[in-house]
């Protein structure tokens, strides 16, 4: 689990995942982050090709994961079903 001794740098959520998306903006600092999808499993890939909502690695509903920033900067996420949200929690060392 994420060493507790690192800063909370911020948090996004991804609310449409109808196509496949990347996370976006990652806070300065940031080493590892905490993913976890509600309502729907979400799937993912890092390989550089999209995922589609059959084929990808699963997020399941409710389960939290931790990845790397590097894994999260190759990451693109897509729902399996409608109305899946993404809440993604970065941490790592605070900047001056």
């Amino acid at each position: 689990m994420i060493d507790r001794s690192r800063d909370a740098l911020g948090y996004t959520q991804i609310t449409v995942l109808t196509a496949a998306v990347g996370v976006g903006t990652i806070p300065a600092g940031s080493e590892t982050v905490l993913l976890q999808c509600t309502t729907q499993n979400v799937r993912y890939r890092d390989d550089g090709t999209d995922p589609t909502a059959a084929i990808g690695m699963v997020l399941v509903a409710l389960t939290i994961y931790e990845f790397t920033v590097a894994q999260l900067a190759r990451m693109k996420f897509i729902e399996t079903a409608a109305s899946a949200v993404l809440n993604i929690s970065f941490y790592g060392s605070k900047t001056a």
